[in-house]
């Protein structure tokens, strides 16, 4: 480590890249308590402010893929869904609910994340599936178990649960303040497969980061992966403009897509659903966005909001649980257009299929 350190921690013009295996090492030392908290913190930051390599990226994402517990659920295909760890602030998440969604379209799904995470500290999947009273502490397996259960077919699972090591450098990730190369990788190690495929949903915000994304998704063993520009980083779009996915199949090359909100049927003058009682921050996302509500006030109101959407409550959380779902069955070709697979959501939706799948007990 102290080798790595002299080499990355010089200095904008005189820093020098790790290879990948050196990334991998350096990562290893820093999840196994092998290195004083202080080395373990430069590491990170050195990597971050001189721009992690594409092999450094790989190393890191490696290190922590070894340290987590993988699950093969019962079922041939499963979606992952991965949304920012650090939440949401500037709007009512909807994408807790996706899974959900997916399944009751024929398709297994997870999602994963962690209470609360730095720098944003916003609202996160399991805030609110907790709010919803849905299972938010299943084991890796109990999970995947869930994929394979007729009327359930989607499962969260929590990294202190997948990965506990890494789950443990909360604390050191909340005093470097900025985001390390865990930021990136921890999103992709992909905690519960299936049998033949496995499939990967991420948002973006940044243009660098589809291509970063693309290229780790297939290092982690993703058979595609769609990339969606989202709200906040997230898998689900705006729903008043324009909007932009990058996606792979099999392996190959990513390639991209444009769509128009108002192809699906969807009509919206929001982009996401508002947090209640906050105006809601316009612009890009950036490092220093920290939420300044409750979030356990905050997350009770994205449940009670995904909730009423699955019973049928027309309104934007809604909307961005068809655009999105719509999304993932096109990119899985399960339907032919991206209106088709909106109708098809909707008839998941308007059947109560899809509040079935989370009133069954797991």
């Amino acid at each position: 480590m102290r080798s790595i350190i002299k080499r990355i921690a010089t200095g904008p013009e005189l820093s020098k890249d790790i290879s990948l295996e050196e990334a991998r090492d350096g990562m290893r030392f820093v999840l196994d308590g092998q290195v004083d908290p202080v080395q373990a913190g430069i590491f990170l930051i050195a990597l971050r402010m001189k721009r992690e390599t594409d092999d450094e990226n790989k190393g890191v994402l490696e290190a922590i893929r070894e340290a987590t517990c993988t699950v093969t659920a019962p079922v041939d295909e499963v979606m992952d869904i991965a949304d920012p760890y650090d939440g949401f602030n500037r709007t009512l998440p909807a994408s807790p609910f996706l899974p959900a969604v997916l399944a009751a379209c024929g398709v297994p799904a997870v999602s994963h994340g962690v209470e609360r995470m730095g720098p944003k500290y916003g609202v996160t999947h399991r805030q609110v599936l907790r709010a919803a009273g849905l299972p938010v502490d299943l084991t890796p397996e109990e999970a995947a178990a869930c994929l394979g259960e007729p009327g359930i077919g989607w499962a969260y699972v929590d990294q202190k649960a997948f990965c506990p090591k890494l789950y443990k450098l909360t604390a050191l990730r909340t005093l470097i303040v900025k985001r390390p190369a865990i930021t990136t990788a921890e999103v992709l190690v992909g905690p519960v497969r299936g049998r033949q495929k496995t499939h990967l949903v991420t948002g973006y915000v940044h243009k660098p980061y589809p291509r970063i994304y693309a290229m780790l998704a297939r290092q982690a063993g993703f058979d595609s992966a769609l990339i969606v520009r989202g709200v906040e980083g997230g898998v689900i779009p705006s729903l008043r403009q324009t909007g932009k996915a990058f996606y792979y199949h099999d392996g190959g090359e990513e390639q991209s897509l444009e769509f128009n909100p108002a192809d699906l049927g969807i009509d919206q003058p929001v982009r996401a659903p508002r947090i209640p009682g906050e105006a809601v921050r316009e612009g890009e996302e950036n490092d220093e966005v920290v939420a300044h509500f409750d979030t356990a006030v905050v997350a009770k109101a994205a449940a009670e909001a995904g909730l009423e959407a699955l019973a049928g409550k027309s309104g934007p959380t809604r909307d961005g649980l068809i655009c999105a779902a719509a999304l993932c069955l096109r990119h899985l070709k399960c339907h032919d257009s991206l209106k088709g697979a909106a109708d098809a959501v909707r008839e998941a939706l308007d059947s109560g299929k899809a509040l079935e799948r989370i009133q069954r007990p797991s």
